[in-house]
């Protein structure tokens, strides 16, 4: 486990909730010593396994301690991807061209009549969308190869501030996604430079990154406003492929009945394959352009 996630962890726990030992506390959180105490080990051997001087720990002993720090589901798998690192393999982590079986690229186009879909790799690269996907947030097959990320889009994208009502849901799971994915690839290089160029660019980011929160970031509701249809909440499901390990299916669909869906097909009748050019088009800056429903207005879509 790596000694600024320890630290992390054990900072969290309240003074109300140690009873491991009943000294006066200058800082807060679980001492070494309490959670070695906790886990069933030595302080020596905690210490050790806590700085990464312990290659090979068992796993009862990782169990031990991620019950003694109370780590959640995703906590304990990050845990124990940090305790064991991956095998590098350099020839493996060069940029190859992704495959998405055509029967993935289908189910995703059916899909789009009624959710919203895309496909990611661990460091959450875009590799498909459909075009529901396309229309709410943004379309990344017109976007250079390097931007086809959907963390450089969240984090960095202007047009992504007015789009998520609630940018303080969405930012903790980018920053969970990408934290996971830096335990079980720590040597990606791209990753690693996505990492870096976040701390630099985003100034909350190293909060959040220092907070080493790994809550489950697999599920949730979004609110999202679009500048022509308005505002909807959404729930958002993230889906692994058992086939592909690596591609992950972001999921989007509003609750059956209620106005958020109503917004959602509106949405997706618009940017339908088939709607005609007269209804949709594009600007000289190649901007998707549409009749405003409501208004019969032109609006330009980011």
């Amino acid at each position: 486990m790596g000694a600024a996630v320890a630290v992390g962890v054990r900072g969290r726990f309240t003074t109300g909730s140690l009873s491991t030992s009943g000294r006066a506390r200058r800082v807060p959180g679980l001492r070494r010593e309490e959670v070695a105490r906790l886990a069933d080990v030595s302080t020596d051997y905690y210490t050790r396994l806590e700085q990464g001087r312990h290659p090979r720990v068992s796993e009862s002993v990782l169990d031990g301690v991620a019950r003694a720090l109370r780590l959640g589901p995703a906590e304990r798998d990050h845990h124990f991807d940090l305790a064991r690192p991956r095998a590098t393999h350099p020839s493996r982590d060069r940029p190859r061209p992704e495959r998405v079986r055509p029967e993935v690229h289908q189910t995703l186009e059916v899909l789009g009549s009624v959710s919203l879909a895309f496909i990611v790799k661990h460091r959450l690269d875009v590799l498909i969308s459909n075009h529901l996907a396309r229309a709410l947030i943004t379309d990344f097959d017109a976007l250079a190869t390097r931007e086809r990320n959907f963390a450089r889009f969240v984090l960095f994208s202007p047009a992504a501030k007015e789009l998520y009502g609630d940018r303080e849901a969405i930012t903790p799971i980018i920053v969970a996604n990408l934290r996971r994915s830096s335990g079980r690839h720590p040597d990606d290089t791209r990753l690693n430079e996505l990492i870096g160029e976040a701390c630099v660019k985003v100034t909350e980011f190293n909060g959040w990154w220092a907070g080493h929160h790994l809550g489950d970031c697999s599920y949730g509701a979004q609110r999202f406003h679009h500048a022509v249809v308005g505002d909807l909440t959404l729930h958002h499901e993230a889906l692994n492929l058992a086939t592909d390990p690596d591609q992950t299916i972001c999921l989007y669909t509003a609750e059956s009945g209620s106005s958020s869906a109503q917004t959602l097909a509106l949405l997706a009748s618009w940017s339908a394959p088939h709607v005609s050019a007269g209804t949709r088009s594009s600007d000289s800056s190649g901007r998707r352009v549409m009749a405003d429903p409501g208004a019969g207005r032109t609006t330009s879509q980011e």
